[in-house]
């Protein structure tokens, strides 16, 4: 049997972690609490209800037959009986027909998503005031503000049954309003939420934006960091660490003091977290200096439960049981790099069992973690934990120095994917080869301008020659088009790569070339940003909807690929909207149509 990788905050000290020794025993109760929670990816009673679910799930596979068949759906019913008597009307050798299926279905269960129930943000206003000063155009207000009143058909409350009977739910208790990506993402989900947060800043819905970060506050306090969704299948993992990014941003608008040193503790408890074993790697750069940088690795290696039927079918292209269980660990640390999936991640592109995510450095995951260390030095000052902002900024330095001896590619001017030797059992220093970076063009290449934009007065990550050099990188890339950004050069088939374009890379880069200090960066930004909104804008008008990719060959065309149908809502693509036009405007005479009237070159 594959090992299972357990997230601890002791093991081999590097001199990262001997930095932040003092931090990690401050987590370390939190860290082993942690482990225990999370190792098994849920406790006994929800292993059961998963158990009992997956069985639905596989029975629906077969009574009903592949065609449009989502498997995540039947992990997220609601039993509306006791686990005893649903499991009872299961015997063995149940296999019903399809009308059969359906009559045990609305016996046994409420409908995917009912344990969620409507919420009303009182801070939700249908025309706020200051809301987007800079968009004159009478057509894009009225579509701004359309999009800002989705913020309502997504808002939700966990109904209070999920806390009085758990074990009827995969579903996990917030004690806050929600905002929902969209369609089939029933539930809160970590990454998406900070472009929502973003697009409730611009909305001017403070509380609804804390609410959604004490959510998130409140799982980390719970299992000791932020699970991938709030779901009982998603405790083995978690995705982009963007949280500290959400309380910054938050705090800049409001001025919550309070609200700072109320989230504090938990980004230092997701912090160690990101920094345990599992996650760390150390690695010494061809001039003897040993760097500590981090990858994604899910505490998991089983079918993931809501696409268990997906994983299931792929492992059945392999012979053993071990070969299966690295696989399935593969496919769920994938998961926690919200890039599920992408030929970035594979051996073999053409090939999903070559996922190799665990042996990866990846860029973005790394830009991340030196924003989060870099918002925890200014939170520390601000709260007067000097010592703590001390040691922060020492682990900001160190890891900037990583980023740029381990990543940083200057023949190519982009910072690459970083993939380690295939031995799995090497638990020691790694050698930096320069061959083992990844060449190929990603948008994550270009993630790190995003740093530009924050932290002006700290630590320079790229000064305005380098951010120059990245920026003429990107438009001889490749990756521009039409309609926006691609996620990569290789048409796969799989959702995170070319032609889907997604709004959290857009945001990032865009935002990044805004503050790398040249008029011409700025002009492509915004060149960038037109693009992007046009083609949300047609697709809108075409279909009624906001929708969670886009195909960036094309304005008004929306994304597909990957393992399930298009999604519509939708939580970042609203909130990367409204945020472009907060800063970009719209004049009265630009169009917002497919038309080329007032864009900018990308050239």
């Amino acid at each position: 049997m594959a090992v299972l990788p357990r997230a601890h905050s002791h093991g081999p000290l590097a001199p990262l972690v001997l930095l932040l020794a003092p931090l990690l025993l401050l987590c370390a109760i939190g860290m082993a609490s942690t482990a225990a929670a999370a190792s098994d990816g849920a406790d006994e009673g929800a292993s059961t209800l998963l158990g009992l679910l997956q069985r639905v799930q596989s029975e629906a596979l077969r009574a009903l037959g592949p065609r449009d068949f989502d498997p995540k759906l039947y992990v997220d019913l609601p039993l509306s009986a006791d686990q005893a008597a649903v499991a009872a009307a299961m015997p063995p050798g149940w296999a019903p027909s399809r009308e059969e299926l359906e009559a045990f279905l609305a016996r046994y269960f409420g409908s995917a998503g009912s344990d969620l129930v409507p919420a009303d943000p009182p801070d939700f206003d249908a025309d706020p005031r200051g809301f987007l000063p800079r968009v004159e155009s009478r057509e894009a207000r009225a579509w701004a503000l359309e999009v800002h009143a989705l913020w309502k058909d997504l808002a939700r409350r966990v109904a209070p049954a999920v806390a009085a009977r758990p074990d009827r739910h995969t579903l996990l208790p917030l004690p806050g309003t929600v905002v929902v990506p969209g369609s089939r993402f029933r539930e809160v989900y970590y990454w998406d939420s900070y472009w929502v947060v973003r697009g409730l800043l611009v909305s001017k819905m403070y509380e609804t934006a804390k609410d959604i970060v004490l959510n998130l506050v409140y799982l980390v306090e719970k299992y000791g960091f932020v699970l991938n969704g709030a779901r009982s299948y998603y405790t083995n993992r978690s995705e982009p660490p963007l949280l500290s990014s959400m309380v910054l941003d938050i705090y800049k608008a409001t001025g919550d003091l309070n609200f700072v040193r109320r989230t504090f503790p938990s980004l230092l408890k997701e912090h160690s977290f990101w920094m345990s074993e599992i996650h760390n790697v150390a690695i010494v750069d061809e001039h003897g200096r040993i760097h500590n940088l981090s990858r994604y690795q899910a505490m998991w290696n089983k079918p993931r439960p809501e696409s268990a039927t997906i994983d299931e079918k792929l492992a059945s292209n392999l012979t053993s049981a071990v070969a299966k269980e690295k696989l399935y660990h593969q496919i769920a640390s994938t998961a926690e790099s919200g890039w599920d999936f992408s030929s970035r991640w594979m051996r073999n592109s053409a090939d999903m069992t070559t996922l190799a995510t665990t042996f990866i450095i990846p860029v973005d995951l790394n830009t991340y973690i030196f924003k989060m260390e870099q918002d925890i030095v200014v939170f520390a000052k601000l709260i007067g934990e000097n010592a703590i902002s001390e040691i922060f900024l020492e682990a900001s330095k160190a890891r900037r120095i990583a980023i740029d001896s381990i990543l940083w590619n200057s023949e190519m001017n982009q910072w690459l994917d970083y993939w380690l030797p295939a031995d799995e059992n090497f638990q020691g220093v790694y050698q930096w080869n320069c061959n083992s970076q990844n060449r190929d063009i990603f948008a994550s290449n270009f993630i790190p301008l995003w740093l530009n934009a924050h932290h002006p007065g700290s630590i320079q990550f790229a000064d305005k020659e380098k951010s120059v050099k990245v920026m003429r990188s990107l438009q001889t890339s490749g990756l521009l088009h039409a309609a926006g950004i691609a996620t990569s050069l290789s048409n796969t088939g799989e959702q995170w790569d070319f032609p889907n374009g997604w709004a959290p890379l857009q945001h990032l880069i865009v935002e990044g070339l805004l503050n790398s200090g040249s008029e011409e960066a700025r002009k492509l930004a915004e060149g960038i940003a037109t693009r992007w909104v046009r083609t949300n804008y047609a697709a809108y008008k075409a279909t009624g909807a906001m929708h969670e990719k886009y195909d960036v060959k094309a304005c008004g065309k929306s994304g597909g690929g990957g393992e399930y149908k298009p999604q519509t809502g939708f939580g970042w693509s609203n909130g990367v909207i409204l945020s472009f036009l907060e800063e970009f405007g719209w004049p009265e005479d630009k169009e917002i149509d497919c038309s080329q009237q007032g864009e900018v070159s990308l050239g």
